[in-house]
């Protein structure tokens, strides 16, 4: 028996299966619709299966404590621990602004435009704005009792945003990097994946204000004054693996656990007081 096992291997095995997938659905559904949920489907399965149980993954529609929705986003990874409500009404999913981990829209192709409103606009720039209708919603937080202890309501958390195709038309990458770059505050994108051409993530400038005990607006500078530094792009034949890595490098080690929801917040919908106090 081998000592070792090919770790290049194992991770090429991974990329040809995705990658084989997602073609056949690209090439033998025909039906607008129907393709981009089966790719849709396709992203949501696969996260599903390799990302820690911790993470839940669908497609869905975020609310506030307010009243407010994001447009329907193609994919989301949320939290149920702290965020302990899922709304689902006529097989739809209404999550919490609180308990978003990441977002991301799924088109074929990073080429390619849309019409929004009046306009066409590029699949990126449609994915920015995607983004930006959950970045700008209002978010809670609030004490949490851990192992006894009492602790202060934290920060809010950053919300992941990206694109995830399964070609680029582009014939140059800087063609890329520039509809990335007019991108700015919420609408802002941290990273994505084109399978037969390669993961990238956007390297930004810019820090929390870790001063300013408003949080709401502490998240919401971060994202209006932060700025592009560079643009990483990996190699085809890894760009699936390396997405994943890099999705959790976000997930477990930027991010972190999302903030508690203040429950309180969304009772006011029905009139109701919450007793904080046993």
């Amino acid at each position: 028996m081998a000592d070792k096992i090919s770790l290049k291997q194992l991770f090429s095995g991974l990329q040809n299966q995705m990658s084989a997938q997602l073609s056949t659905n690209r090439d033998f559904i025909l039906h607008p619709g129907s393709k981009g949920d089966s790719l849709e489907d396709t992203w949501i399965e696969w996260l599903r299966k390799y990302l820690p149980n911790r993470y839940c993954i669908d497609k869905a529609i975020v609310i506030d404590s307010t009243g407010q929705l994001s447009d329907q986003i193609d994919l989301v990874i949320y939290d149920q621990q702290y965020t302990p409500f899922v709304l689902t009404q006529n097989g739809i999913h209404y999550i919490p602004a609180e308990g978003v981990y990441a977002i991301f829209e799924v088109k074929p192709d990073l080429k390619g435009s849309i019409t929004s409103g009046k306009d066409s606009i590029s699949y990126i720039e449609y994915a920015g704005k995607k983004i930006e209708s959950v970045r700008r919603l209002k978010r809670t937080t609030t004490s949490i009792i851990d192992r006894g202890k009492k602790y202060d309501p934290r920060p809010l958390t950053k919300i992941l945003g990206g694109i995830l195709t399964s070609t680029n038309s582009f014939k140059k990458t800087e063609t890329v990097e520039n509809h990335l770059k007019n991108l700015i505050g919420f609408q802002s994108i941290d990273m994505g994946c084109a399978v037969d051409y390669g993961a990238f993530f956007v390297d930004y400038v810019g820090d929390e204000d870790v001063n300013t005990t408003n949080y709401e607006q502490r998240i919401n500078d971060y994202y209006h004054t932060r700025t592009i530094e560079n643009i990483e792009f990996s190699k085809a034949d890894v760009s699936l693996v390396s997405f994943f890595f890099q999705l959790l490098r976000y997930l477990q080690q930027s991010i972190g656990t999302v903030a508690a929801i203040d429950l309180g917040e969304y009772s006011r919908a029905i009139n109701f007081k919450i007793d904080e106090e046993l």
